[in-house]
């Protein structure tokens, strides 16, 4: 079973590099998925809240029908990743970092006992045997430039999680040359090696 959890992150549904990049990746596995499973964040996240945290830290069986419905949302979410085996992200640099909304949704999943768990020897992630790719694009920040404060970021939340196969698509500096930008995030595009 090959299910791809495809994330649109930019805020722009139409004249999005990010998202254009990103169709072109999902057309390389459209004969490949058994389920490509769709989410834009364009459409809004809540952000995480009192109400949402204390009833993020009530056990399971002990939450109130009010506290189940808080989490309905990032209950879904956590599903979507978990029966995911390749995750598909495109997301822009917005002010020298992701979407806000982008942040809403590593906020949402990244919680304890659903995909990660605390041990004696630290965290541990709990999504194992997933592939993440992530297409970042911008105007004008370079990845791994010294003002580059999304790659390690993204590197590091996903592998806290537990997914450790990721590849990040350089689509940054479009501002400059856009052409040649998105042509070079094309052919890394082509030379992914995909689990399918």
């Amino acid at each position: 079973m090959n299910n791809v959890l495809r994330i649109d992150a930019s805020m722009r549904s139409s004249n999005s590099h990010s998202r254009q990049l990103l169709d072109y990746l999902t057309s390389k596995l459209d004969s490949h998925a058994s389920k490509i499973e769709y989410r834009d964040l364009s459409e809004h996240l809540p952000l995480i809240d009192e109400a949402w945290i204390e009833a993020n830290f009530t056990e399971p069986s002990e939450r109130s029908a009010e506290q189940r419905a808080t989490l309905a949302l990032s209950d879904s979410l956590v599903v979507e990743l978990k029966q995911a085996n390749i995750i598909l992200i495109a997301s822009p640099i917005y002010n020298f970092q992701i979407p806000a909304a982008f942040k809403a949704w590593i906020d949402l999943v990244a919680r304890a006992k659903e995909t990660f768990k605390y041990t004696e020897n630290g965290p541990v992630g709990l999504l194992e045997n997933k592939q993440a790719i992530i297409i970042i694009t911008s105007g004008g920040t370079k990845l791994g430039s010294d003002i580059d404060f999304v790659s390690n970021y993204l590197r590091h939340v996903f592998a806290f999680i537990g997914i450790e196969d990721l590849t990040i698509i350089d689509g940054s500096g479009i501002g400059r040359d856009e052409q040649s930008i998105i042509e070079k995030a094309q052919q890394e595009i082509d030379a992914l090696s995909l689990l399918v």
